[in-house]
């Protein structure tokens, strides 16, 4: 599955500053190097995205381009839980790290309820460090195609 995360956050102490980032994140739940996996849910119950209680974790690649091949700026540390007995939305805890030159040990941390059917969606940048210290704002993400109707991709 692959994300595209939109970031407006205010940083820095004194003036506030305002960045917009567009990073995509690339699940590979099912390859030999896989980035997702599921940690637990309930017991006879199949694992899956939209079983209530099934928690999971990530470490995805995130990338410049839509291209899971273009360069690695970063990775996205993920767990999420179907929070929802109807199995719809999952609550999400995001940790983008950053690797690359300019925001290199820098993160942005996002969270919030997310309508996993609904695209795109938005959660709440929550805080930083490094770069986006004492950041704020707000995080869209969804399918690219559904990015595109908005103006955003």
């Amino acid at each position: 599955m692959f994300l595209t995360m939109f970031i407006s956050s205010h940083s820095q102490l004194g003036d506030l500053k305002q960045t917009a980032l567009t990073y995509y994140l690339h699940d590979r739940p099912a390859d030999p190097n896989r980035t997702a996996i599921t940690i637990t849910g309930i017991a006879g119950k199949k694992l899956n995205y939209t079983n209530f209680g099934t928690l999971f974790c990530t470490d995805d690649p995130m990338t410049e381009t839509f291209d899971q091949h273009s360069r690695e700026v970063g990775r996205g540390h993920v767990v999420f839980v179907n929070s929802a007995s109807d199995g719809t939305p999952i609550t999400l805890f995001i940790s983008l790290v950053f690797t690359n030159m300019e925001y290199r040990d820098s993160t942005l941390q996002i969270q919030g309820v997310d309508r996993q059917f609904d695209s795109p969606r938005e959660s709440a940048v929550v805080g930083g460090t490094g770069k986006f210290r004492f950041a704020r704002g707000s995080c869209m993400d969804g399918v690219p195609s559904a990015l595109n109707k908005l103006g955003m991709h």
